[in-house]
């Protein structure tokens, strides 16, 4: 591997001369600026094919020698770039790694034999080429994060409101590449104020709800989710509301926890203050004999154990669900709004081995940020159904709208993100969407 150095006015004319004289395969090793524009050092494997007519006098031969030194002599050695005292040719030492592979065992048999040393150099060559393999990876992992910063500040540049705009949602709790996404269409030309109230619009545009399906069309519904999340307090709030509509004898409630203590007590309690049956089922079957027994209920909600994703009971839990085919079962998925993004991708993704009807965000009270639960349904096409924001039954439930969670998700990052500047009167507007 030889090293080459090319100057540029910047860094776009720069790559095309390593493109030009040295292909597409050149690695770029490193790149700085210079007095004169950007320097970048790039590697290749040989030296490009180049056509040279024949020598057609004696002058033209003496003379091709020199040519070649004067090239060499400007050709920097890898030990200049990288600090390293190595031979200069990494191709020279991979030809010598591979003479120690089991094929070609004899050969270096013999090269021992004509010379003692032989074998300590070789080891040496072979601690000297990872060296240099891992300084090259280290060097190659530099330059592409010195590239992403180049093209994120080349952005900038050219769209100073589109960076400062994504910037802004990111630390709203927006994943970065929703962000982006969102941005793009923003109109080019606007104010500061206006062109955030259109991305607030946008985002909520974007998020589906279910409309209060479980209380407006009532049915089986399943909630399930890991430990922690409020499941059963939130299948509580949702039968008290039902029972206040339509009575408390349209309502059923069914445990399938058989893993947590006092799990069905839990249930049973809340059951006896809204004045509905509540049922348990340790199997499957079991569960499809308490649904055919409550067919003439208007809503039954079926009450599951919290698992981690990890946990193996999970899959058991989830089983139990589908084999009960009597009744259309719909699931909801119940997650911690104050959570992060990476730990709900992992739960949900642990729960879409059923389909999902929608999810229920809990702990609004304990969040500040929404960024995070947003992106998660809009990434995922995900339909909210409800909003809990407390412990009280029933008063602390909301039916889920979207322009109610984009104006909740600017007013949390107005409080704890963003700082004491102008920009604050923009995210005001987000009240009035």
């Amino acid at each position: 591997m030889k090293i080459r150095r090319f100057y540029g006015k910047d860094m776009r004319d720069a790559l095309a001369q390593v493109k030009d004289e040295l292909g597409g395969d050149a690695v770029i090793m490193s790149n700085k600026k210079v007095a004169d524009g950007i320097e970048i050092v790039a590697a290749y494997d040989r030296e490009p094919v180049r056509k040279t007519p024949a020598p057609k006098s004696g002058a033209d031969v003496i003379a091709k020698p020199k040519v070649a030194a004067s090239s060499l002599s400007k050709t920097p050695s890898l030990s200049e770039i990288i600090g390293d005292s190595g031979p200069d040719s990494l191709k020279a030492l991979l030809e010598k790694q591979s003479q120690q592979t089991p094929a070609a065992q004899p050969v270096v048999e013999q090269s021992v034999s004509a010379s003692p040393k032989s074998a300590p150099v070789a080891r040496h060559d072979d601690a000297e080429l990872n060296d240099i393999r891992q300084e090259l990876k280290s060097l190659r992992n530099v330059l592409e994060f010195q590239v992403a910063g180049l093209i994120k500040q080349e952005r900038q540049q050219a769209r100073p409101l589109h960076g400062y705009l994504i910037d802004k949602l990111v630390r709203m709790g927006i994943t970065p590449s929703l962000a982006e996404q969102v941005v793009s269409y923003a109109p080019a030309q606007c104010e500061e104020r206006d062109a955030w109230v259109f991305l607030l619009k946008l985002l909520a545009n974007r998020l589906h709800t279910t409309q209060n399906d479980i209380l407006g069309k009532g049915g089986v519904v399943a909630l399930m989710g890991p430990t922690g999340t409020g499941k059963t307090t939130t299948i509580a709030k949702l039968a008290a509301q039902y029972a206040q509509r339509h009575g408390a004898n349209q309502v059923a409630l069914i445990t399938i926890d058989s893993y947590r203590i006092a799990a069905y007590e839990q249930l049973s309690t809340y059951g006896k203050i809204i004045g509905c049956t509540v049922k348990k089922a340790a199997s499957g079957e079991e569960l499809s004999d308490l649904l055919h027994q409550f067919r003439n209920k208007g809503l039954v909600l079926i009450d599951t154990a919290g698992f981690s994703q990890r946990d193996t009971r999970l899959i058991k839990q989830l089983d139990t669900l589908t084999q009960s085919s009597y009744a259309n079962i719909k699931h909801y998925l119940v997650l911690a709004a104050n959570a992060q993004h990476r730990v709900m991708e992992h739960q949900l993704a642990t729960y879409q081995q059923i389909s999902l009807q929608g999810c229920i965000f809990t702990k609004l009270d304990e969040c500040y940020s929404l960024g995070e639960a947003i992106s998660l349904a809009l990434e995922h096409r995900l339909p909210v159904g409800y909003l809990t924001d407390g412990q009280k039954v029933p008063e602390d439930i909301k039916v889920a709208d979207a322009k109610y969670i984009i104006s909740c998700a600017a007013r949390l990052f107005k409080q704890y993100a963003l700082t004491p500047t102008r920009t604050q009167q923009v995210v005001n507007s987000a009240v009035s969407l």
